[in-house]
C-alpha cells in the first residue's frame, strides 16, 4: 500500500487502488482508477485488505481502460466518475470498443468528474483538466500521498497518442507543460501503461518534451 497495480486487459491497463495507509482495517476505503479488464484480481485484494471501495475514477473514456468497469462497480455498488468532455467519446468505437476488433465495452453509468479539488475514500485529490489524447481526459493528483494518476497523456520516457479521432497533439503537450510539470519534482507518476516514473525524472528525461522542459 498504498498503491496497489493490476495490468488488466487486452492492453494491459494499469490499473489500480489507492487506499490511505493510516486507515485502520476494518474503516479503509480504496478508489480505484480505470479498470482495463476482469476485476477479480482487485476485489480480492479490496477483501484482503478489509477496505471498501468508495469509487471508481476514469482518466479517460477509451475503451481499453473500460472493459472492467461495469463489473467492479456492480460487484461493489462502488459509483463511477468519468470526466464530461469525454461524454462525447462514449458512441464511438474507441470508447465503446469494436475498433480492431476488440470486444464492445459492458455499459455502466457514470456521474460527472468536474475539474477541481475533491475527496475519494478520505483522501484529498486534485483533478487535473490534461486533455491531448482524448478531449476531456483529466489527471488524478493525491497531494498528499504526492502520486498522480495520467492515464495515457503521460508515461515512462514517454507521451499518449493523439491520431485517435478527436486527439490533438500540441493540447497534449500543453496539459503535461502546464499541468504535470507544474506538480512538485518528487511526485510518483502512475501512468496508464508501463512503469511508473516522477515528474521530475521525466522533465529532465523525456525526450518527447524537451521544448517544454523547465
Amino acid at each position: 500500500m498504498p498503491v496497489a497495480v493490476f495490468p488488466l486487459g487486452p492492453l494491459e491497463v494499469n490499473s489500480y487502488l489507492l487506499c490511505r495507509e493510516d486507515a485502520s482495517p476494518g474503516n479503509r476505503e480504496a478508489v480505484a482508477i480505470d479498470v482495463g479488464g476482469d476485476p477479480s484480481g482487485m476485489l480480492a485484494w479490496l477483501e484482503e485488505h478489509d477496505a471498501r471501495l468508495a469509487a471508481v475514477c476514469l482518466t479517460h473514456r477509451h475503451f481499453d481502460h473500460l472493459y472492467g468497469v461495469a463489473e467492479l462497480a456492480r460487484a461493489t455498488a462502488a459509483p463511477v466518475y468519468a470526466p464530461v468532455e469525454d461524454d462525447v467519446l462514449a458512441e464511438t468505437e474507441s470508447g465503446k470498443g469494436g475498433i480492431w476488433g476488440f470486444p464492445p465495452v459492458p455499459p455502466f453509468a457514470s456521474q460527472p468528474l468536474p475539474p477541481g479539488k475533491c475527496a475519494f475514500a478520505g483522501m484529498e485529490c486534485v483533478v487535473l483538466e490534461t486533455p491531448g489524447h482524448t478531449p476531456g481526459g483529466v489527471s488524478l493528483y493525491f497531494p498528499e500521498q504526492g502520486i498522480v494518476f495520467t492515464g495515457d497523456v503521460l508515461f515512462y520516457r514517454s507521451i499518449g497518442r493523439t491520431d485517435f479521432p478527436l486527439g490533438e497533439h500540441a493540447a497534449l503537450l500543453r496539459s503535461i507543460h502546464e499541468k504535470l510539470f507544474t506538480l512538485p519534482a518528487d511526485t510518483l507518476v502512475y501512468p496508464g501503461h508501463g512503469p511508473e516514473t516522477s515528474i521530475g525524472d521525466e522533465i529532465k528525461n523525456n525526450p518527447f518534451c524537451g521544448e517544454y522542459a523547465r
